[in-house]
């Protein structure tokens, strides 16, 4: 079979980046329809065609199959060879684009092309291991321009190699951890996954039942035990982070409130509480959300201040609440003209 590059040089002049994303998309996916597939590269559908057409014309051994479950396929074991990436190599770049910093600079579809190229790089025997990795991973972006730079903390290699590798193969790990005003004491933890922001590291963890955030700075030894992580397969770590985030600015004393929102409130809602932890649509069309406020005082006032678009429908108390309210308010405004 004639090289893959030589594949690749052939047509290097007509698309040549959404080509091989195409082929790309065809290997690590199989069989991908011609709409699935204009999705993906935010092309149209009769781009996709035009595409494939050349691919078959440059000798690449795409076919397609007819009939209601068709598609676009790639011959078996036809593969790219485009770079020699090791695995720690692929997982640097993979870590350098994340997601959220590609989509800040207007990236994310050039960022969608790489990780597919990086992940295809990579030896069979440890391309899904670096697949699942990139979700253990968070990158939070500087928002703030005008701040003042934080200095990068020193984790020593040996603390940051154990950490790393325990997360990305889901093993437990001991870490000898020094808490702010409290002497070092070792600790068994089953990681979920890290996090960088501002260069500060952080390692989200569980202990026993509890969540649990370490300072990477703070982990003076660590070592990863043959032991299976008590963990989830997959992990939303940009939303586990936020949660985190807003316990630790809180110290823990939230309230966590289940509304019904007219659409139209909803951004407003949003903006005024701590986060929002889970959203849905119920047959009216109107919004349920899970909305978390600093205090019960934050709640009250949240919810008022955008009703009558806005329902609490959890906590009962919270519902008594407003609606004692409500009645001291219409009792002013029954219809009588005040007393002058």
């Amino acid at each position: 079979m004639t090289s893959p590059v030589m594949y690749f040089a052939r047509v290097f002049s007509m698309r040549a980046d959404r080509l091989v994303s195409l082929v790309l998309l065809l290997r690590q996916r199989g069989r991908m329809t011609a709409e699935a597939l204009a999705r993906e590269l935010e092309v149209s559908t009769r781009t996709v065609l035009r595409d494939m057409e050349a691919l078959s014309a440059a000798g690449v051994p795409v076919y397609a199959e007819r009939g209601r479950h068709g598609g676009f396929a790639l011959l078996p074991d036809f593969r790219t060879a485009l770079t020699g990436l090791t695995h720690d190599e692929a997982l640097a770049l993979l870590v350098a684009g994340s997601r959220r910093g590609a989509q800040l600079f207007g990236l994310g579809s050039a960022l969608a092309s790489a990780v597919l190229k990086v992940i295809d790089a990579l030896p069979d025997g440890v391309r899904q291991t670096a697949a699942g990795a990139a979700q253990r991973l968070l990158v939070v972006p500087e928002t703030d321009l005008l701040a003042r730079p934080v200095a990068p903390e020193e984790v020593p290699d040996a603390v940051a190699t154990q950490v790393r590798r325990a997360v990305f193969g889901g093993h437990r790990l001991r870490i000898h951890y020094a808490a702010v005003n409290q002497p070092p004491k070792w600790r068994t933890v089953d990681p979920i996954g890290l996090v960088t922001v501002k260069d500060q590291g952080y390692l989200l963890a569980r202990r026993g039942s509890e969540d649990r955030t370490y300072r990477l700075s703070r982990v003076l030894a660590a070592e990863q035990l043959d032991v299976p992580a008590r963990r989830p397969d997959s992990v939303d770590l940009d939303r586990a982070w936020r949660e985190r985030e807003v316990r630790f600015r809180t110290g823990g004393d939230t309230t966590e409130v289940l509304v019904r929102v007219d659409p139209a409130r909803r951004e407003g809602l949003a903006a005024t509480a701590l986060t929002v932890t889970d959203e849905g649509t119920d047959a009216g069309g109107r919004l349920r959300m899970t909305v978390v406020f600093q205090d019960v005082r934050h709640a009250k006032w949240a919810v008022w201040e955008h009703a009558p678009g806005v329902e609490v429908l959890a906590p009962e108390w919270l519902r008594a609440a407003l609606g004692e309210r409500a009645r001291e308010v219409a009792g002013l405004y029954d219809g009588t003209s005040p007393e002058h």
